[in-house]
């Protein structure tokens, strides 16, 4: 997941990871690094945090994991 360390998103995107079982999240945090920053938005096309992967698949921001947990998706991407 990439985030910043006072995007209250992130805090809540890994809390509700962590509420369905996640205990690993690697976060890069772009605040830190702006050549992760620049890898964030070639790769995701986005600019803002969090952008969130489960594995390789790029979920998106945190309205976008609260969508596939509204539509009881996310338990299964997290299962696959």
């Amino acid at each position: 997941m990439y985030s910043t360390g006072t995007c209250p998103y992130c805090i809540m995107a890994e809390r509700l990871l962590r509420s369905k079982g996640v205990t690993e999240i690697e976060k890069i945090r772009v605040d830190l690094d702006p050549a992760r920053r620049i890898e964030m938005m070639q790769r995701s096309a986005r600019r803002t945090v969090p952008q969130i992967y489960i594995g390789d698949i790029h979920v998106g921001g945190y309205d976008d994991l609260m969508q596939l947990d509204r539509n009881d998706e996310l338990v299964k991407l997290l299962a696959a």
